[in-house]
């Protein structure tokens, strides 16, 4: 193996536990946070018992679940009981490693044990000393190792992109379907088939708003994504239909409120998981939660420019600080997203089931399938009249956008979709009323 071939891995390893640990110790930080922001939102004090307001609750409800006898159902089926919270979680925590974080890191060493002594020998007094014996320990297990030029923050900076998260989250149902079919439990079976239709309708949405983003950038990569905004703007603004749909999309593929009819408590006691109890529980909400991040993620990195600060180009320099501060923006966008679906969770009631799937087959598909012709046709113009460079065409898209958000939600939507059965229902009567007074004249 080349001292390259050595140093790819060795950064790639160094990635992965980071990524990895980050997301485990995030997803158990975001149900505190979750806790606190229902509080807040419902003037209450939530979580303020364990440990410096409440920052230790994860912890213990962790331990809790650990200790905690699992029940198993004497009719469940055993083997498949037991593997349904594994295929549900193992998808969720895959995604993240696939979604680039910050700018490339430039390194250019062609000895990393030799780099690693020198900079350890700068200590005062017994610096030398111990990178000597750094650098030797570090030769001696790893060998040499090198790498040059920029390496990219992402765990594997995969060319298919974005086709990648959606083939592997859509694994994630074949978890839920099979905890609410093996538990053997009416509720749990009901649960099951609802998480199943609700996640195969809005999957279809999901994929089809992302069109827009290949004809516009005619690459899936993620990074590719977020240099044709860097050159632009960022594709919220014009393809906002898409950024909409996908938005509502993915609420309904995290099972969140006002979409979680799968778990729904006041018909289903929990849903799909109601036969679990201890990790195997804990594991649904895991895969809840590392779901939510991959979509805040996929929303920041294809509608908000990903790791990009805008109105300037000196995050595109590339150097140590770069990568920093563009991480912390990164960070800033998708902590933003976390906190828009929970603040939705605690502010929408749920969906009728018949509500749900009439949205996503009669309403964001056909949207969808129309506004990608759109899209084809502008660009199709575009071209013929001449228009020249990304931010030009970005801006006519964005004139489009305009234009359909005021079509949708003002001229062709007035209240049937948004608004709900309750201004249905009162056009309904004013109709009958209307006719009887017909009729009685």
């Amino acid at each position: 193996m080349t001292p390259e071939m050595k140093g790819f891995v060795l950064l790639s390893v160094i990635k992965l536990l980071f990524v990895f640990t980050v997301v485990m110790v995030g997803v158990a930080l975001l149900t505190l946070m979750e806790r606190k922001v229902s509080a807040w939102m419902q003037n209450r004090l939530g979580p303020n018992r364990v440990g410096p307001g409440g920052l230790l609750q994860p912890a213990a409800d962790g331990l809790k679940n650990i200790l905690k006898e699992e029940t198993f159902p004497a009719e469940a089926n055993p083997v498949l009981f037991t593997v349904a919270p594994a295929l549900a979680f193992i998808p969720a925590l895959m995604l993240s490693g696939v979604i680039p974080f910050a700018a490339p890191l430039p390194i250019n060493s062609d000895d990393f044990g030799r780099d690693l002594g020198a900079f350890l020998g700068r200590i005062p007094v017994i610096g030398s000393a111990i990178g000597t014996a750094v650098a030797g320990a570090f030769h001696a297990v790893f060998g040499v190792m090198a790498h040059h030029g920029p390496m990219p923050m992402v765990v594997a900076d995969v060319p298919v992109g974005f086709l990648f998260v959606l083939a592997i989250g859509s694994l994630g149902v074949y978890g839920i379907a099979l905890a609410g079919w093996a538990s053997n439990s009416k509720y749990s079976l009901l649960g099951g088939l609802r998480a199943s239709a609700q996640l195969v309708s809005y999957e279809v949405a999901l994929g089809l708003s992302l069109i827009p983003v290949l004809l516009l950038t005619g690459d899936v990569s993620f990074s590719r994504i977020v240099g044709f905004q860097q050159q632009g703007l960022w594709f919220a603004l014009p393809l906002f239909v898409s950024f909409f749909v996908f938005l509502v999309s993915g609420f309904a593929e995290t099972n969140r409120l006002p979409f979680d009819l799968p778990e729904a408590e006041s018909e289903l006691i929990a849903g799909y998981h109601t036969e679990y109890s201890a990790m195997k529980f804990s594991f649904f909400f895991i895969a809840e939660y590392a779901n939510v991040v991959t979509i805040s993620a996929m929303l920041t990195t294809l509608f908000f420019g990903g790791w990009d600060i805008p109105f300037t180009t000196w995050d595109q320099r590339g150097g140590v600080l770069q990568t920093l501060v563009t991480g912390l923006f990164f960070f800033a966008k998708l902590m933003f997203w976390i906190f828009f679906v929970m603040w939705i969770r605690w502010t929408l009631p749920r969906f009728r089931y018949d509500q749900l799937m009439a949205l996503g087959w009669k309403f964001f598909t056909p949207v969808t399938l129309v506004y990608i012709m759109l899209v084809c046709v502008v660009l199709y113009l575009g071209d013929l009249a001449g228009v020249q460079g990304v931010l030009a065409t970005h801006l006519v898209l964005t004139g489009l956008s305009i234009i359909l958000a005021f079509a949708l939600f003002v001229v062709i939507d007035r209240g049937l979709v948004l608004s709900g059965s309750a201004v249905r229902r009162a056009r309904a009567a004013a109709v009958r009323q209307a006719q009887r007074l017909a009729a009685s004249s």
